[in-house]
């Protein structure tokens, strides 16, 4: 008897509490959404967590930028030049360009590890705005390609680099750089969703920079080249970036040399960032 009338309590006092639980679930409401810019500035949280706990991707945007300006400037500085100096004014500007564009392939890198090791699936069943996760990474490699910079134009007014276009100049040949990088990079983010591995895409990416970045301006005025590979290097987009950037800087940039690298810029974000998310969303 007492057995059972202690079931009958114990079954009673389980459904009151079924009931409360019920009603408190049911009276409380629900959090709101997270919404575009929430999402993103998570996923540019976990790009830079990265940074902190694998310090050493740093090394591309610290270290390479550093022996890449006292290696060419002081190799070929009086051979080309005649002077260290002069050289120093010519080059940095191409340098700069050249470490920037080069690192922007890791983007894509970082994106197709992902997918390897099954991230990428679970990002995409999230309830998030599907592009934060792309634009979050863009967002930190902005933050790389800015350090890469400032480190590079530090380093060259120690050497003796002196801008004409002074702050403004410099600060505006950065922008743009950085504006340039942000479309590249929507590249290398839809090939990071197409090729299957991580060498791959390098393979791939450096196949594509390393003639953009060498048979361009970026060590030589392109009138000392014979015709036919000058003809190739006024047309790089390299070339075409490096010249704003020089210019900006020297303070001689003309209003169609930044428009032609505003131009190209958009239109790389208008054809790859769509192709991207589509990829992003059918891929199996």
């Amino acid at each position: 008897m007492n057995t059972s009338s202690t079931s009958s309590h114990t079954n009673q006092a389980s459904s009151i509490d079924s009931v409360k639980l019920k009603q408190a679930l049911l009276t409380r409401s629900r959090p709101k959404k997270a919404n575009w810019f929430s999402n993103t500035m998570t996923f540019s949280w976990r790009a830079l967590l990265k940074l902190k706990y694998i310090p050493e991707q740093l090394l591309d945007v610290t270290v390479f930028p550093i022996m890449f300006l006292l290696m060419f400037t002081y190799l070929f500085g009086g051979a080309i030049a005649g002077s260290t100096g002069d050289y120093l004014q010519f080059l940095l500007p191409g340098i700069l360009v050249m470490t920037v564009i080069t690192i922007t392939m890791y983007t894509g890198m970082e994106l197709n590890n992902d997918i390897s090791k099954g991230i990428f699936d679970r990002f995409r069943s999230l309830p998030i705005w599907r592009p934060s996760v792309l634009v979050g990474a863009l967002f930190v490699d902005a933050v790389r390609y800015s350090i890469a910079s400032l480190i590079m134009i530090g380093l060259g007014l120690i050497l003796g680099f002196r801008p004409d276009g002074g702050t403004i100049g410099v600060i505006s040949a950065v922008g743009l750089l950085l504006l340039f990088s942000f479309s590249l990079s929507w590249i290398w983010t839809t090939l990071g969703l197409v090729l299957r591995s991580e060498k791959s895409l390098m393979g791939v990416s450096m196949m594509v920079l390393f003639p953009l970045t060498f048979i361009s301006n970026v060590f030589v005025d392109p009138s000392t080249l014979p015709s036919w590979l000058q003809a190739f290097v006024d047309i790089n987009p390299v070339s075409l970036l490096v010249t704003a950037v020089r210019g900006l800087m020297h303070g001689v940039a003309t209003t169609e040399q930044i428009g032609v690298v505003i131009i190209a810029s958009l239109l790389l974000i208008l054809v790859f960032a769509p192709l991207t998310m589509f990829l992003y969303k059918n891929k199996n």
